[in-house]
């Protein structure tokens, strides 16, 4: 906008629409519905609570800034959802997305995912009514998303796992076939008369329940990064610098609110539930920022025609500033806790509920086993009847049936993906054992570990010296050579057995 470089906008919309489109497709590929049960009646409470509060006081807030109704309604909705993207990376970078508060907030995030796909449609019926009155047309729109609900079910629950168990056999294959389901599911909502970013967030909700959404996930967010560029672009491209720099107060009146407003919903919401402080106000942190749906929507309400860019402005600018300063909000949650904590009693039960004390480590696992051939079946198995709480991850869609009928914990995973490594429950692991024999696979898997803050013991599978060496130099606990052990007992079995028979 400064320099003139971008001449057409247009040139980045097809581009900033695969983004979006394929964002909200990670997003449903993360309504895990294990999660939803764990987690669910927290996550409704503290997400829709904090969507009514905020969106009541944002609009009191925009009214009295001067702004009409109808832009008063789409800033105050658009103060309400936070960031799945920022919270999720930096719960996953400070390895807390599988403690209690991280669970919490990754809850009621999904909440918040799917009341802003739900006033997208809304907003889509609207925008799109046309001769028809906009009741008659939400009423289509709901017997359509009705009867695509119905039919999407019955996909995810019969036909999905058995096609997408046969694809996952070839690894690209699987990410193709899944960018395909994504796009195709948005381009038919987009005919039924919801949005494109919609049919992509039914479409990763219709794989979540798979064990493969996990490693299709961490395949596509080099993808998502790169394409998200270009909605950003278009935004900024689209941004009247001078109006923002005109709507600067307001922008900064209604960041702090978001900053300050926001958590204090969640602690009291939380405390009323007899949750620790602690956990509480972790968990609150967390939605100290407007989300990238919140410009998604409000670029949508410019779309329709409801709204004007004067209020995209607004929204953007509000999200630079809470973004960023939540960003280090989080980083340093705990140094501000313990700075806070004496004046945080006051949102806390005297009796806290089971489940958030300390050393609570729900869902947590001893052990993962990469590579569940047969070597690693063993090594699982054998875990397993020793009491210990035993992950497998595999890319063979056998070794994960045979894993299930064993009663063993699987997911479907690459040993050379390092995004993937961020998506499993290192918290409490013990050891980490790969039974892959290709060296660079575990060398990857290795430093990949370490970068996340792995500090449970590893052991890697070699099958030459050299191997052998290079893994304990980059710091393998245990090197297994399966072939040297096995052929060691097959000469003491062969030695003991025949002892008259042995030459002299």
């Amino acid at each position: 906008s400064a320099l003139g470089f971008v001449g057409d906008v247009g040139q980045f919309e097809l581009l900033a629409k695969l983004g979006i489109s394929l964002l909200l497709f990670l997003v449903g590929l993360k309504l895990d519905p294990a999660l939803v049960r764990t987690t669910g009646p927290v996550a409704l409470a503290t997400g829709l609570g904090q969507i009514v509060f905020t969106s009541v006081a944002g609009f009191l807030i925009a009214r009295a800034l001067g702004y009409e109704t109808v832009p008063a309604l789409y800033i105050a909705v658009a103060l309400t959802f936070s960031s799945t993207i920022i919270i999720v990376k930096l719960l996953s970078d400070k390895r807390e997305i599988d403690e209690l508060h991280g669970r919490i907030a990754v809850g009621f995030l999904i909440v918040q995912d799917i009341v802003v796909v739900l006033v997208m449609i809304v907003i889509t019926a609207i925008g799109t009514a046309g001769d028809a009155s906009v009741t008659e047309r939400l009423v289509q729109v709901l017997l359509r998303g009705i009867v695509s609900l119905v039919v999407l079910a019955g996909l995810a629950r019969w036909v999905l796992p058995s096609v997408f168990g046969r694809l996952s056999g070839n690894r690209e294959l699987l990410v193709l076939a899944s960018v395909a389901w994504a796009v195709a599911l948005a381009a038919i909502a987009d005919v039924l008369g919801f949005s494109s970013e919609v049919g992509a967030f039914l479409a990763g909700m219709t794989l979540a329940s798979t064990p493969y959404r996990e490693a299709i996930a961490s395949r596509l967010v080099g993808l998502r990064d790169f394409l998200l560029l270009f909605f950003f672009i278009e935004l900024g491209a689209q941004l009247d610098i001078s109006a923002a720099i005109g709507q600067l107060l307001d922008a900064s009146l209604l960041s702090v609110f978001v900053l300050f407003g926001n958590p204090l919903i969640v602690l009291v919401i939380m405390g009323a539930m007899r949750y620790r402080k602690r956990t509480s106000f972790l968990a609150g942190l967390t939605v100290a920022q407007i989300s990238e749906f919140s410009l998604i929507l409000v670029a949508l309400g410019v779309r329709v025609g409801h709204i004007d860019q004067s209020v995209l402005g607004v929204v953007t600018a509000v999200g630079i500033i809470t973004i960023v300063l939540s960003t280090y909000l989080i980083l340093y949650s705990h140094q501000i806790f313990d700075r806070l904590a004496p004046f945080l009693s006051v949102f806390e039960r005297a009796e806290p509920r089971s489940g958030d004390r300390p050393g609570h480590d729900e869902g947590d696992v001893d052990a993962i086993v990469y590579g569940l051939g047969r070597h690693g079946s063993l090594i699982a198995e054998g875990l397993n009847r020793s009491g210990w709480r035993v992950l497998g991850v595999d890319v063979d869609p056998q070794a994960l049936r045979w894993g299930t009928s064993s009663g063993i914990e699987v997911i479907y995973g690459d040993a050379d993906d390092p995004e993937f490594v961020s998506a499993l429950p290192l918290n409490q692991v013990i050891w980490v054992v790969s039974t892959v024999p290709t060296i660079e696979t575990n060398l990857a898997l290795l430093h990949a570990l370490r970068s996340a803050g792995c500090e449970a013991s590893v052991a890697m599978t070699a099958h030459t010296p050299e191997a052998t060496r290079r893994l304990t130099d980059e710091g393998a606990d245990l090197v297994l050579s399966p072939f040297s052990v096995m052929a060691e007992r097959a000469l003491d079995t062969i030695l003991t057995s025949s002892p008259g028979d042995a030459p002299r």
